[in-house]
């Protein structure tokens, strides 16, 4: 065989090979488009999602807090005075979080706090209050 006739049976070894990488990346960009595409819709509305579970939260605790500050200046003795501050902690909690900053790394924390404040007033009071929205502790799977 000539050098000739190897370099032509080389040649279309080469473009079977190009082909095939060809394909693949014209399948990668167009896989890449449809999911940078379909990504951005799909983050906006689980963003949208957990705005609103947040929101519906926090309005929770705000209808406690308000409806609580309310017996208190009806009745200031109806509630002890740790009460009374882990209630006006509440307050200042939901007054200070950063609804237009939700990248803000506190955020995690700041609700932590509210849930755990809210269930010791809770616990004190002997009420059975429970915001719907987020698991209980029996249903928790760990």
């Amino acid at each position: 065989m000539d050098s000739h006739q190897r370099s032509s049976i080389e040649d279309i070894f080469d473009s079977t090979l190009n082909l095939e990488e060809t394909h693949f990346n014209d399948g990668y960009k167009e896989g890449f488009s449809d999911g940078l595409a379909s990504g951005k819709e799909e983050g906006r509305q689980v963003g949208l999602k957990r705005g609103f579970e947040t929101g519906e939260e926090l309005g929770f605790y705000r209808g406690c807090i308000d409806v609580w500050s309310s017996a208190i200046r009806a009745e200031p003795a109806c509630f002890s005075a740790r009460v009374q501050k882990t209630i006006n902690q509440m307050d200042e909690l939901v007054r200070n979080y950063p609804i237009s900053d939700p990248e803000n790394e506190s955020v995690s924390d700041v609700m932590d706090s509210l849930r755990l404040k809210f269930r010791a007033v809770c616990a004190t009071l002997n009420v059975k209050l429970e915001y719907d929205g987020y698991p209980k502790a029996a249903d928790a799977q760990f």
